[in-house]
């Protein structure tokens, strides 16, 4: 059983190459709309507060159907409040106020966006760090679930920024956990 101090701080990073945080700002700190980024996310709304504003509350949800289609469809849903908003660094901090997903009792992120060379060319690092408590006995992989939605959005990104005379990709810098 995990104690109440147990703390796990997750981190996952992506490049996307050849855009700038500038160019990506007005699509991440959209916090209403972040649906339109997160594929696997299949509804995002605002249902308190003003948008873009510290305190501001969001409604998101994700509806799992088995792949043999034998089980009945999940839908996981999360209340996620903006605490912090920072255009000049690019970032962004929110904390899961309530949710039906198990496994932490409470969870904090940060979404900064940094600008980076990347083999002389140009990029964008993201990074989406997380510090979580977990509940006891329960193992979930927030790290991969996280990892793999920041990929997709990144190839999203990195689709409406192409850089000119190279191949654009995408390259993956980091997932970590740390268990405290």
């Amino acid at each position: 059983m995990a104690c109440e101090a147990e703390k796990w701080e997750i981190k996952v990073s992506a490049r996307v190459r050849g855009s700038s945080p500038d160019q990506i700002w007005p699509l991440l700190q959209d916090f209403f709309n972040l649906h339109e980024w997160l594929p696997m996310l299949d509804v995002c709304y605002g249902v308190e507060g003003v948008l873009d504003q510290p305190g501001c509350v969001l409604y998101s949800a994700v509806t799992k159907i088995s792949k043999d289609g034998l089980e009945e469809a999940v839908t996981n849903w999360a209340l996620e409040k903006l605490l912090v908003i920072n255009p000049v660094n690019k970032s962004f901090s929110y904390e899961i106020m309530d949710s039906n997903m198990m496994g932490f009792k409470s969870l904090v992120a940060t979404t900064e966006l940094t600008h980076v060379k990347d083999a002389e060319k140009e990029a964008t690092a993201i990074t989406w760090s997380f510090v979580a408590n977990p509940i006891g006995g329960t193992e979930i992989g927030l790290t991969e679930f996280y990892g793999s939605a920041l990929q997709r959005m990144a190839e999203r990104w990195r689709l409406l920024y192409p850089h000119k005379g190279h191949k654009s990709h995408l390259s993956c810098l980091s997932f970590s956990l740390q268990m405290h």
